[in-house]
C-alpha cells in the first residue's frame, strides 16, 4: 500500500533516532546488495530514499574516491541521523523527493533503493523519474534485507496479490516505467530485484532535464 508524502515523512521522522538500533544486523545484507549492482570505480550512484544512509559506505567503497554517491530522502530526521552517524563522508545527503529529483537526465549509472517501492505514491510515474536520471543501460536495485514473506510476518500481516514487489506485478510495473527486470530474488533473508534502464530516451520520462535544485542537508 502506498502512502502520501506527509504520512511517509511523519512515519519515518518519528522513528529516525532508533532506526539503526532496531535493525542492527542488516549491514552485511546491504553490502551484498550493493555488490550485486556491479558498480565500477568512477560510477555515479544514487541511494533513493536513503534513510540513515546505511548503503552509503558500501556504495562509496564500490565507486571509489573518483565516483559520485548521493543519498536522497524526504525525511529531514533521517538525514540528520545519517549525518550524526558520519555517513556524509561517504556521500552527499540531499533533502529531496525521489519523485522529482534535482538531477539532469542520464546523470547516473545506477540507483539503489531499499524499502522504497511500498512508499511510492505513484509507482509508475515515480519509477519513471528514477529511469530519467539514469543513463541507458544503467541499473536499478530494489532491495529489502528480508524477503516479502518474512517482512509480512514481521509486520503482522498476510501477503496479498496487490503487493507491488510480487514478481507478476513488479515486472510489468518496471516495464511501464522504462526498466527491464533482469534478476529477481525473494528469499527469507533478502529481497533483491535488479532492472536495467531502457534505451528509449530521456524525453519519455516526462520531466524537464534541468530540474530544480534540492535542499542540501546541512
Amino acid at each position: 500500500m502506498t502512502r502520501d508524502l506527509a504520512q511517509v515523512r511523519q512515519f519515518f521522522g518519528e522513528r529516525a533516532a532508533g532506526w539503526e538500533a532496531k535493525f542492527p544486523d542488516d549491514g552485511p545484507a546491504y553490502a551484498a546488495a550493493v555488490d550485486a549492482l556491479g558498480l565500477r570505480p568512477g560510477d555515479r550512484v544514487l541511494d533513493a530514499g536513503c534513510g540513515t544512509g546505511r548503503a552509503l559506505p558500501p556504495l562509496r567503497a564500490a565507486v571509489g574516491p573518483g565516483g559520485t554517491v548521493l543519498g536522497a530522502d524526504i525525511t529531514p530526521e533521517m538525514l540528520a541521523q545519517a549525518a550524526r552517524l558520519g555517513r556524509r563522508s561517504s556521500g552527499t545527503l540531499l533533502l529531496a523527493d525521489v519523485a522529482a529529483l534535482p538531477l539532469c537526465a542520464g546523470a547516473l549509472d545506477a540507483v539503489f533503493a531499499a524499502g522504497l517501492v511500498a512508499h511510492l505514491p505513484e509507482p509508475v510515474r515515480n519509477l519513471r523519474e528514477l529511469a530519467r536520471v539514469v543513463r541507458p543501460g544503467g541499473v536499478l536495485a530494489l532491495f529489502h534485507p528480508v524477503g516479502r514473506a518474512a517482512l509480512a510476518a514481521r509486520q503482522g500481516r498476510r501477503l496479498t496479490p496487490d503487493d507491488l514487489r510480487a514478481e507478476p506485478r513488479l515486472r510489468p510495473l518496471l516495464a511501464r516505467s522504462g526498466w527491464r527486470l533482469t534478476s529477481y530474488t525473494d528469499e527469507d533473508d533478502r529481497f533483491l530485484a535488479l532492472a536495467a534502464r531502457g534505451v528509449d530516451g530521456a524525453a519519455a520520462y516526462g520531466r524537464d532535464p534541468g530540474g530544480a535544485e534540492a535542499q542540501r542537508q546541512p
